[in-house]
């Protein structure tokens, strides 16, 4: 009898409990060197499909007989055929991951990060496939929404099945990497957006100016923003009830946030050094930094969540103890990674000036994250 296909859910299920993994990747070679599923107990091995096409003998004689092998492809389609042809050659212990690395992309799972001070609660959204990290800040029954992602439904799911109300909805910068969907969440829930001005490059929102001293309250919870520029000239950091810092894309559990997505590295490179080593040098250390990216697996605690103590990063990450500007500007400038696939498309689309279907978004946001600099 065949397996049943493996949903996203169960691989990342699997994943974060540390479960082995065995994936028979059967995209194109380039495909497969540029983006594919990681984690501590995941092994790959890429064959592409059509090797599978002229020939499974030898392909059935590489793989593992002692675990389950699990195919994935581009979209999920490709894979059910591999999967019969290895079947018909002998194999048993073998089926599909459902969706392909496209529904990879798209999963968000959510993860309790803790309570705060008022008895609110927030939820990081953990994007594995992709790197990124959302939030959900709830009080009172009251929520807001941070640097969602396009799949609204997902937020709107958890918040109903809880019986919440969204208020406010909340952009840290004009995301280049990824499609929010934030302006679309608020404007369903009758919530305010808030998106921070200096940003503004034309956007075709109405939105609320997320800056210094106006703050946003959901139920008892008070959210601050902090200007906070360098991977974009608006970045703006969010101060939960004095005791989380969401950084945006600004500082990484490993890294910090890159500042050329908009072409403007030597310009921009300067703010970010002012914000990692002034701006938040002034905030208490106490503080949990929840970001809105992560790079690799082992960036993440037990429970699958990144989040990370202020002092403790300006111990353990390096790139924040580099006391000579224009050593650190050279560190920053010279250690760029390739830009974001169809960046300029992101970045217009959230801006509203362009309009894509769900295939071309897909497509825009194949591969992975590289927000970081390296």
């Amino acid at each position: 009898m065949a397996l049943q296909p493996l949903t996203v859910k169960e691989l990342v299920a699997k994943i974060l409990d540390k479960e082995e993994v065995f994936l028979l990747d059967i995209r194109k070679e380039e495909d497969y060197e540029d983006w594919s599923i990681e984690g501590e107990t995941v092994r790959n091995m890429n064959i592409p499909y059509n090797q599978l096409k002229n020939g499974v003998e030898d392909v059935k004689n590489r793989l593992p007989e002692d675990q389950t092998i699990y195919v994935i492809c581009a979209k999920g389609i490709s894979s059910q055929d591999a999967v019969e042809k290895l079947e018909e050659a002998g194999n048993e212990k073998i089926t599909y991951v459902e969706g392909g690395m496209t529904a990879w992309s798209e999963h968000l799972e959510p993860i309790e990060i803790g309570k705060t001070n008022k008895g609110g609660t927030i939820y990081q959204f953990l994007r594995i496939g992709k790197g990124c990290l959302s939030y959900l800040i709830e009080s009172n029954e009251e929520v807001a929404i941070v640097d969602s992602n396009r799949m609204i439904d997902v937020y709107q799911n958890f918040a109903d099945q809880k019986g919440w109300k969204i208020k406010a909805v909340i952009d840290t910068h004009l995301h280049a990497d990824h499609i929010s969907g934030s302006p679309q969440l608020a404007e369903q829930n009758g919530a305010s957006y808030w998106f921070p001005p200096k940003d503004d490059e034309g956007v075709q929102f109405q939105y609320e100016p997320l800056e210094n001293n106006h703050p946003i309250k959901v139920g008892d919870v008070t959210i601050d923003p902090l200007y906070s520029p360098g991977h974009t000239i608006g970045s703006t950091s969010l101060i939960v009830d004095e005791q989380y810092l969401l950084t945006g894309d600004i500082l990484f559990v490993e890294s910090i946030g890159r500042p050329d997505l908009a072409g403007k590295a030597d310009a921009w490179v300067d703010d970010l050094r002012n914000t990692l080593y002034e701006r938040y040098q002034k905030l208490s250390m106490d503080l949990t930094v929840l970001p809105a990216h992560f790079s690799q697996m082992d960036e993440m605690k037990e429970d699958g969540s990144v989040q990370e103590n202020l002092g403790s990063l300006y111990e353990k990450n390096n790139r924040l103890n580099i006391k000579d500007a224009e050593k650190f500007n050279h560190m920053v400038t010279d250690n760029l990674p390739p830009q974001p696939n169809s960046h300029e498309e992101i970045r217009k689309t959230n801006m509203g000036k362009k309009d894509p279907d769900q295939e071309e978004e897909q497509e825009m946001e194949v591969g992975p994250n590289r927000c970081a600099v390296s």
